[in-house]
Parts: structure tokens; sequence; C-alpha cells
């Protein structure tokens, strides 16, 4: 850990609270990655003053006032994606207070705002580890000719636009996995579509919010069944436990059907191999000269590269499931690195 040689004054208070509850200087340090002797000085400054914010000094005065800083906190909060350049913009705008973008990540640091790549896998708690764990258990020794007969499916949604080719969100320590700080940025396009080892289906694009009667009336029944249809009798739908997907009008619709559905474990993005196929479009989308410009655009794009998709590189995604599963088993449920 890089320890900090100065504490912002909402960790001095923390500190101070921990140091008065009996706990020592290195337990204290470690917790907020500064060195001891960093603790040591601010419990001697309350003693001495009773304040531990810095006391006055010479030198140039902050550019922002208390106004200007909750102004930049504010936007951070407001838009998680936003880059410190254009919070600079909006506060030269709003406040006609020019600073640099180091001034503008300094004022975030110091209520523990720091710019960091957002979580792509979902938190897995125990129950979630166990589940895969048991799923993996019973498909780790399936055939290859077995997953070939599996339609793997899902929805994914890809965004206008991609800030320097890397999304970056501002969040505080502990928020890692909350929802509202993975943000998309720009306009977006959201599209479902499914692969076997031999064959894909169209891509589709989704309007709007899918619900189950969607799902069943627009995916399921024009596409999903005659596909699996086209797979032959020992044909197995694989989708996610997303609301649509396990309403109880698309439950009844596939029974009605005679469809075969795969249990699926909870938030295991990474045992399903059409994760990577999004991961290789949108790598593909990322390096397209010139971008897109409009969602149309986007969309076009996205359809084109879906229909060119080399039935190899798919076929080599659905082969990888045993190796999934084991590994899944020998890392007892957690991520795997796929």
């Amino acid at each position: 850990m890089v320890q900090r040689r100065s504490l912002p004054d909402v960790d001095k208070g923390r500190a101070l609270a921990w140091l008065q509850g009996g706990a020592t200087y290195r337990a204290v340090a470690h917790r907020l990655g500064v060195s001891p002797s960093v603790v040591w000085r601010l419990q001697e400054r309350w003693r001495a003053t009773e304040r531990v914010q810095d006391r006055p000094r010479s030198g140039r005065p902050k550019k922002t006032d208390a106004r200007a800083d909750r102004y930049i906190v504010r936007q951070a909060l407001t838009s998680r994606t936003i880059t410190a350049e254009r919070i600079r913009g909006q506060l030269r705008v709003a406040t006609n207070i020019q600073v640099s973008t180091q001034t503008i990540r300094n004022r975030l640091h110091n209520v523990r705002l720091r710019s960091r790549v957002p979580a792509k896998k979902p938190k897995l708690t125990p129950v979630h580890k166990r589940a895969r764990r048991d799923w993996s258990a019973r498909h780790s020794r399936w055939t290859r000719h077995q997953w070939a007969t599996v339609l793997f499916s899902d929805e994914s949604r890809f965004n206008l636009m991609h800030p320097d080719k890397r999304l970056s969100v501002w969040r505080r320590e502990g928020e890692r996995f909350n929802q509202e700080v993975l943000a998309y940025g720009g306009g977006s396009v959201m599209v479902w579509g499914g692969f076997s080892a031999n064959h894909k289906t169209p891509l589709y694009h989704i309007q709007g919010n899918l619900t189950g009667a969607r799902y069943r009336d627009e995916i399921l029944g024009p596409i999903v069944i005659p596909f699996l249809q086209q797979l032959g009798p020992q044909a197995t739908l694989q989708d996610d436990n997303t609301t649509p997907h396990r309403a109880r009008v698309v439950g009844a619709f596939l029974q009605q059907q005679g469809v075969h559905r795969m249990e699926w474990p909870a938030c295991s993005p990474d045992l399903n191999p059409i994760e990577n196929v999004w991961d290789h479009l949108d790598r593909q989308l990322r390096d397209n000269h010139p971008p897109p410009n409009t969602l149309q655009d986007l969309l076009a794009y996205l359809q084109h590269e879906w229909q060119n998709l080399d039935q190899q590189l798919l076929r080599r995604h659905v082969q990888s499931m045993r190796r999934r599963c084991n590994e899944c088993l020998a890392r007892r449920g957690a991520h795997t690195h796929y």
C-alpha cells in the first residue's frame, strides 16, 4: 500500500475517534494508509490545540471556496463517469473560477472520491459460490456433443461513447460493487443474441424496457423456438436469471413448447461464453475507425459484425465450458478468469 503523507479532514476525525477508543497508532495508520508518525502528530496536535485541522500557514490561498468545493463534489456524484477536465470546465462556467484538473482531483480526494475502473464482475456471497460450485460439479463431465446442443443467449448494452477508450468512475472505498456507480455514458443500444457450437441467431435490437411478455413475444417465439428445433430434440436453452427471463409468462410458455431449460447459477457471467463474444464485439467497436456517430450507425455496425462472426470462434467458446467448470471448482466457486 502506498502511504500518504497527510490526511484529509474527514479522516482526521475518524483517526482521533479510533485512538480515543483504544486503537494503536499502527492499527489506525494501517487502516488509513499513512505512517504511524502521521497519526502520532495528529494526536499531539489535538492535545496541544484541541484541533485536528491544519494550522493556518503562509502561501497562496485556495482558489476555491467551500461553495465551489461542494459544486465539484456534486458533479462527480451526479455523473460518476465525468472527467476532471469536464468538471473544471463546468466550474468555470458556473462560478467563473479557473483551476487546474489536478485541483479538481485534489478536492475530490479530500472527500475520499477517487477515479477507479468500474467493477465488471458481480460480488459473490458464500451462497453464490456454493451454487456456482454445485452447478459446475454437475456439468464438469459434459461432453462436447452435449455442450453443442446448448443455445447460449443473453442481452448486452453497447455505449456510443467510450471516453479515451477507458471508462472510469468516481467512487469511495467500499462502493466497488454499488450499481449506481456503474452508470453508462452517452447513448446506448441494447441487443439480444444467441449461439451454439455450429449456428448463431440473428442479433435482435431491444427498444425500451424488456419485459417477460416482450421476451416471450419478440425473442422466444420468433427466434429461439425455431433455433432450438433446428438443433434437435436434445436442444437446451441457456439464459440467466434476470427478471424478464424468469417471469411466469416465460416459464409457462417454455413449458408449453416443451423446451428444456438449463438452470443457471446467479452472478455467473464468467460461465456464459456469450459474454466473451460481447467483449469481442466491444473491442471491435472501440478499434473501429471512424467510430459510429449515431445510435443508428452503432446498431448497424453491431449487426454487421455479428453477422460476420467466425463460427470457429463461437465453437471454441462453447468448447471452453468444461474448462470453465473445472476452474470454478478449483476456485471453490469464486470467479474464473474468463
